[in-house]
């Protein structure tokens, strides 16, 4: 067993280990990233959001999702796309993106260690490798924890790789589907439904809510709900398992109102949890929370100042962006550096078919909070953009004060909404007022001038009211 030491020790390849590293290495520290599996990049890259975001597009170009409006629901036979297809895409991006995380590391100095760690104390770790042998010790002054998370997996579930799935395993199966039933009507479930939805599975979303997706902006909520039945996705609310297992080659969940449904495959998804097995927390002197997380302050510190926890270990937002930069806040902090608190707006991007991306206030939160606000709204059919590329779906929604025309929430739903909300964003944090998207020019034909047409629909509502 080799004895090795660092400044700053980063637990974890994801995306807040991959930019605490690099902004630790930035700050002239000696920086060490333990990776437990061959190949760094965390779950984000093999088995999240990389390649759940890539299989998402190679279904739309491989369907001809938008190009239907054009040429009719049966130019493309979805039958004839299968799993080797998708994956053809899906394992050449994830190439890609390997191949810059190991670039990053290298031009920076950031030393990659394979293998299991394992707290001794707050200030060493052991590394194990997968048959458990000792590989090294390892001192330092800081420890990062990155080690983000995973699927929630009750031991009441009998998971399998063909029928019985988590998103980890969806990933890894070698046939598309007839049928789906997908457990859960989060941002996970959510996605992955639409995705399977488009491919010409019959899917079926169950949750114990009356909607998907209880975050959004019910306007928002109920535009994707109708856009997801277009292309045949059902959902039955308020309805709970009690029961789910595997008969020959099909799950059969039985309910609690006693229906019984079944299907070539089920996903569960139904919660994540902190990825900390084996990792000894206590021996530093830290638990997890009662929700299953490592708690932290404001700075990311731990109970032991010391060390710091980022991204999904520490509980949401569980967004690779928030990810990242609570990661490179974490090392500011920990190499000495002025840093900052950790921004409470910012977008949030869920990669459904179609896309929906928001920041700032729903219309329910103003409500709640008793604000006189309006609202201006863009539909994409009065886009010439959408009528171009085939995408009529869609909604520009922005809420803005009545009195001072302060915006005060931005909701895009259709196809480029993940892109274009950061338009609404920067206005937003910049205190621009509606009126500033009516008197800039957009260039044309694009969707981002949704926003100049929302303002001048939300203006005329105010000018109609005085």
């Amino acid at each position: 067993m080799d004895e090795i030491s660092a400044n700053v020790v980063v637990i974890g390849s994801g995306p807040s280990g991959q930019k605490a590293a690099i902004q630790a290495a930035k700050l002239n520290q000696k920086v060490m990233v333990i990776e437990k599996d061959f190949d760094p990049g965390g779950n984000c890259l093999y088995n999240g959001t990389i390649p759940s975001k890539t299989l998402r597009e190679a279904i739309i170009d491989l369907t001809g999702f938008y190009e239907r409006n054009f040429y009719g629901q049966n130019r493309y036979r979805r039958e004839d796309i299968s799993i080797k297809d998708l994956n053809n895409r899906l394992n050449q991006v994830i190439d890609e993106e390997r191949s810059m995380v190991y670039r990053q590391f290298k031009k920076n100095g950031v030393q990659l260690v394979t293998g299991s760690a394992r707290f001794e104390s707050d200030k060493t770790l052991i590394v194990v490798d997968h048959e458990y042998r000792l590989k090294y010790q390892i001192r330092a002054e800081k420890f990062i924890i990155a080690t983000g998370s995973k699927p929630r997996n009750p031991n009441n579930i009998p998971f399998d790789s063909e029928v019985i799935l988590d998103s980890t395993r969806l990933l890894k199966i070698d046939r598309v589907p007839k049928t789906m039933l997908v457990l859960g009507g989060g941002i996970i479930g959510s996605e992955y439904a639409s995705y399977f939805a488009a491919l010409g599975t019959e899917v079926t979303i169950i949750d114990k809510r009356d909607h998907i997706l209880p975050l959004l902006d019910n306007e928002i909520g109920v535009l994707l709900q109708t856009a997801l039945t277009d292309i045949g996705l059902k959902f039955k609310g308020n309805k709970e398992p009690v029961d789910i297992k595997r008969v020959e080659d099909h799950a059969v969940v039985t309910f609690t109102d006693g229906t019984v449904l079944e299907a070539d495959c089920l996903l569960y998804a139904l919660g994540r949890q902190a990825n900390v097995d084996g990792l000894r927390i206590e021996n530093a002197g830290f638990f997890l929370n009662e929700r299953g997380y490592i708690p932290v302050n404001a700075l990311f510190q731990t109970l032991k100042p010391n060390i710091y926890a980022v991204g999904d270990v520490i509980g949401g937002p569980s967004l690779a962006s928030t990810s990242m930069e609570q990661g490179r806040l974490a090392a500011r902090h920990a190499c000495g550096m002025e840093t900052h608190h950790f921004p409470t707006f910012y977008p949030i991007g869920i990669y459904t078919i179609p896309e929906i991306s928001s920041c700032g206030f729903t219309e329910e939160d103003l409500r709640q909070r008793g604000f006189h606000y309006e609202v201006g709204r863009a539909y994409y059919y009065e886009i010439a953009r959408s009528h171009i590329e085939g995408s009529n779906v869609g909604m520009f929604k922005i809420l803005f004060h009545a009195e001072t025309l302060e915006i005060l929430g931005v909701h895009v739903i259709g196809r480029g909404a993940t892109e274009v909300i950061h338009i609404g964003q920067l206005a937003t944090n910049f205190n621009a007022k509606l009126d500033y998207f009516v008197d800039q020019i957009f260039n044309y034909p694009t969707f981002a001038e949704g926003y100049r047409v929302a303002a001048l629909n939300g203006l005329n509502k105010i000018k109609f009211i005085k």
